[in-house]
């Protein structure tokens, strides 16, 4: 596809999702490399405009990383935050120091509204995200100051003649209040984007190509009922037909019912033309997980379990050259991006095992963003319940589980989820939440119940608000309405008898917990 993007080169940040999906919501494509990437590619690329990212690291320590100086020479505009500010001040010849005063937190920050970046900001001050205990002392030949903190000179820096910006703070997160309106103006008035990004357009170009690609060839579709593969199935269903034949494992870690509820929308009473297969794998699952604890284990194990039964089913279905996942872009970053840290292996990507039976991968949701899926199933005429379905990850409740899966602990927490659900349904209070579910603990503790004493498991209740599952806050749920369900969970739920509310963020969380 030719199209306009703007590179983000991650050094290390946590949001280096965050600011591809800023500048996505600018419509202009973006997408994140490691900075290891070479100067070679980034010609090959030609990306309207770079953004470097945070990082945790000191620019002065030589085993930090860094990038070459002639990255600055390439004509092509450059806008660096935080650690990134740093890698461009120390690159070209300005000092960064140790700050006397680390900022970290909501910043009253002042502007010089002269420059690009922060001609749409109304008022000369605003409040900025600021986290850093470097800062710079002095900035390169060329570069004037723009912005500045009780604590820090040099919250913002810029060289216009040659493109170059650089924010302390962090623009990308919603902390900073006016942090959208500084990206536009770089991607639009620095960059001169047109903002060509349009979902539309995305659907037909990927219906093209897939046509292309699989010509007469027969594909299957790994279906597992959630918002990206169903996109995904009806995507290839729209592009190759007959050709495709999806299969729906049930590996026995779904919700409540679920399985029977996917086979109702997909399967041959469903409203959908697709062939479709259900495989029961529950006891599957269960030996291959008994005695398993580590998480990332269990990732790969129910990752390669899925690709075996898929090959299974294609032999069965006869010569079959394509296998269709739902992979998106978080989940690409997540599992690692260079040398940039695993948060944790996606089964569809990191824990895909070294042979796969199939000609090729198809992924065509691979470099989409949440969000962008639901806007691509709403191009492809999916109704809206299907669309803004609850999240559910690939691993399923492997992975809201702490600790060894077993079939009755599967039984508690799916038990516990549906009583949760239903009742933030009840109380009108579930659209609202981006993402909540039910998960089991690995504690035990001593309870009463009636004149007995108990030895059970914890359940904790997750709900969090977020648009784009890069970042996350708490959700604040009604007392009563928890106080209603811990009731129910408690009496209903054998196995439980604690019942707790987790209140972390992402970062420094992650929405799952495994």
């Amino acid at each position: 596809m030719n199209r306009e993007m703007i590179m983000v080169l991650d050094f290390g940040g946590q949001y280096n999702q965050l600011i591809a999906r800023r500048v996505r919501e600018c419509n202009v494509y973006c997408e994140v490399y490691p900075y290891t990437v070479s100067l070679a590619r980034i010609r090959e690329i030609n990306p309207k405009g770079i953004i470097f990212t945070g990082g945790p690291n000191s620019v002065y320590d030589e085993a930090s990383p860094h990038y070459e100086k002639e990255i600055f020479e390439l004509g092509i505009p450059i806008l660096g935050i935080c650690y990134g500010s740093q890698v461009m001040a120390y690159t070209l010849g300005g000092e960064v120091k140790s700050a006397p005063v680390s900022e970290y937190g909501h910043t009253e920050t002042e502007l010089d509204k002269s420059s690009a970046l922060f001609q749409q900001i109304e008022d000369n001050s605003t409040v900025v995200w600021m986290s850093h205990t470097d800062y710079i002392a002095r900035v390169p030949e060329g570069f004037r100051i723009t912005a500045h903190t009780a604590h820090c000179p040099v919250a913002a820096m810029e060289c216009p003649q040659r493109g170059l910006y650089a924010t302390q703070f962090h623009p990308e997160v919603m902390h900073t209040k006016e942090g959208q309106k500084m990206l536009q103006s770089f991607v639009y008035k620095v960059c001169g984007c047109r903002g060509d990004w349009q979902m539309g357009a995305f659907v037909e170009e990927t219906i093209a190509q897939i046509r292309q690609r699989v010509g007469q060839g027969r594909v299957l579709c790994a279906l597992s009922g959630g918002v990206d593969s169903s996109v995904a199935a009806v995507l290839l269903s729209r592009a190759v037909g007959k050709q495709l034949t999806c299969v729906f494992v049930d590996h026995g870690l779904l919700r409540k019912n679920e399985g029977d509820e996917v086979e109702a929308v997909f399967g041959p009473q469903g409203d959908y033309e697709l062939n479709f297969i259900r495989v029961n794998a529950q006891q599957r699952y269960y030996n291959k997980l008994k005695g398993v604890t580590d998480p990332e284990e269990k990732r790969k194990i129910i990752g390669e379990e899925f690709i075996r039964i898929f090959e299974e089913e294609a032999k069965k279905i006869g010569a079959v050259d394509f296998l269709v996942q739902g992979t998106i872009y978080p989940d690409v970053i997540e599992s690692g991006l260079g040398k940039s840290a695993v948060i944790k292996s996606h089964h569809n990507v990191g824990g895909l095992p070294g042979v796969v039976d199939f000609k090729e991968i198809i992924e065509p949701l691979r470099m989409l963003f949440k969000d962008e899926v639901r806007k691509a199933g709403l191009e492809l005429g999916i109704p809206q319940n299907l669309v803004y379905r609850q999240p559910f990850p690939g691993p399923g409740l492997g992975v809201r589980i702490v600790g060894e899966v077993t079939e009755e602990k599967v039984r508690m927490v799916q038990d516990a989820d549906y009583i949760y659900r239903e009742e933030l349904s009840k109380a009108g209070l579930d659209r609202d939440l981006g993402q909540y579910f039910a998960g089991l603990t690995n504690m035990r503790s001593v309870g009463v119940m009636g004149d007995f004493r108990t030895y059970d498991y914890a359940v904790a209740l997750r709900a969090v608000n977020t648009s784009d599952f890069m970042t996350a806050e708490c959700a604040q749920i009604p007392y009563e309405v928890l106080f209603k369900v811990t009731s129910r969970i408690i009496n209903e739920v054998k196995g439980v008898n604690r019942v707790m509310f987790d209140l972390t963020s992402k970062p420094p969380g992650t929405i799952e917990w495994e």
